[in-house]
């Protein structure tokens, strides 16, 4: 069966994007992807401008989950991207489907606190590369190191 009418197939037919419309049926108050833009926008905004210096490509919310290469259970969902060097520029890549699937649960005011948190890690991520700082690099790599632990492999 293909579900071709907008208003009840919000989301391309995906895998995920099928258990995002499934959840919402069972969870009517789950952010949608056009509440999370909204957000998005919203919390954009009220950053300082010198944090926009550089970012060429500015700000994508993606409609996919994207799973971490290194996860080990499907257990691991990247949830915001920092992209800087190939033909698009530097631009910041949040993930809805990934958001979606682990905060589906939240108050939209969680869900809005999580969003602002990834995209102020990511924006860090770019500070850091315009001034040839790798300090949330190390960080991150010390929690992917903590993630591989706490799943029995070092």
């Amino acid at each position: 069966m293909r579900f071709t009418d907008p208003r009840i197939w919000p989301i391309n037919e995906t895998a995920a994007g099928l258990a995002a419309v499934l959840y919402m049926w069972y969870n009517p108050n789950m952010v949608t992807i056009d509440q999370a833009q909204e957000m998005l926008d919203n919390i954009a905004e009220q950053l300082p401008p010198e944090f926009y210096n550089g970012l060429n490509g500015g700000i994508v919310l993606m409609e996919e989950a994207k799973l971490s290469p290194y996860a080990q259970n499907n257990d691991l969902w990247i949830l915001g991207e920092y992209q800087h060097g190939g033909m698009m520029g530097r631009l910041i890549k949040i993930y809805y489907g990934s958001f979606a699937k682990m905060f589906s649960h939240y108050s939209p005011e969680a869900f809005e606190y999580q969003l602002r948190e990834t995209l102020l890690h990511e924006f860090t991520h770019h500070l850091e590369s315009l001034a040839g700082e790798r300090g949330l690099e190390v960080w991150d790599e010390e929690q992917l190191r903590k993630y591989f632990m706490r799943q029995g492999r070092s």
